[in-house]
């Protein structure tokens, strides 16, 4: 792999690689992150370098709508497959760009418009709050470098025979609303102590497998040796559980151009942070990061061949 492809992109991808004390060049695994701005600063810095007029409650729905933990998941997934081999390197991939502006696992093109999003519906690559052309500009062009560096890499560790983990967490139940100006007073609603736990409660793990229409993009070998020793570490695992390889998200572009090399997979929040608060920044629990990371660990080492 060229020293280039590793090079972080500020504001945008950070890049880490963990790799065994006899690792060649190119890394083995890649594990992205596509919804890893998850602390306070990456809105923060996101939301100054802004120009328009933006809701004042936003940087509570970053909060709702982020993937946190993922991104400690991926990290520890990671050593964990460097120490067991030490002939395997991994890569992580750690997307910097808050989803609350332009969301980096979507298929978005130059022409793209801000729109929102009805319940039940896929959140919007752009999001409607997104008015002025001078963000809009700057939230594509920062979504543009991203998406041009993951496709280098996933073709470099994918095409080079390796495999890629696409790592998010989800909320852990289903709460359903639209995705407009109003969205913060919607999820507030809806997460009030008497009707929170009306939601459906998700599954642990839920493994994206398969496209809407039931094609298996996914690595088998990977996602049955996930489903395996998830299910040994005590976790309840669905397939396409919440959702399914949808064709305007980047995960689905991305497996379909390395079908069967990829795993895309949500992880229940509770079971990585220390408290699930939704309206606030939420830590990372290391050992919680540990009980999931493990046995992904083990699957990934089984997909790679040892």
């Amino acid at each position: 792999m060229t020293a280039e492809l590793l090079v972080p992109i500020p504001g945008v991808l950070e890049l880490s690689v963990a790799r065994g004390a006899r690792a060649g060049a190119a890394p083995d695994l890649l594990l992205e992150v596509p919804h890893g701005a998850t602390r306070a600063r990456h809105f923060d810095d996101l939301r100054e370098a802004l120009a328009g007029d933006y809701p004042s409650d936003l940087r509570e729905f970053f909060f709702v709508n982020t993937d946190v933990g993922a991104p400690e998941l991926a990290w520890r997934v990671a050593e964990l497959v460097a120490a067991a081999y030490p002939t395997r390197s991994c890569v992580v991939a750690r997307c910097l760009v808050p989803r609350t502006f332009v969301d980096c696992n979507r298929d978005i093109d130059e022409r793209a418009i801000a729109t929102r999003s009805r319940a039940g519906e896929l959140t919007p690559g752009l999001q409607a709050w997104v008015r002025d052309p001078r963000d809009r500009e700057q939230l594509l062009a920062r979504y543009a470098a991203y998406r041009q560096r993951l496709t280098a890499l996933y073709a470099q560790v994918c095409g080079g025979g390796g495999r890629a983990l696409m790592v998010h967490s989800y909320a852990p139940r289903s709460v359903d609303v639209a995705v407009d100006e109003d969205v913060v007073q919607s999820l507030r609603a809806a997460y009030a102590p008497e009707r929170a736990e009306a939601w459906p409660l998700r599954a642990s793990i839920d493994l994206i497998v398969d496209t809407p229409e039931g094609e298996r993009l996914a690595d088998p070998l990977l996602a049955s040796g996930a489903r395996r020793e998830l299910e040994a570490a005590g976790f309840d695992v669905a397939e396409n559980g919440a959702y399914a390889l949808h064709p305007a998200s980047l995960a689905h572009v991305f497996s379909r151009a390395h079908p069967a090399r990829t795993l895309c997979l949500e992880v229940r929040r509770d079971h990585l942070v220390r408290a699930f608060t939704p309206f606030e920044e939420m830590p990372a629990d290391p050992a919680r990061v540990e009980r999931v990371a493990a046995p992904l660990a083990r699957a990934s080492l089984a997909a790679l061949g040892g």
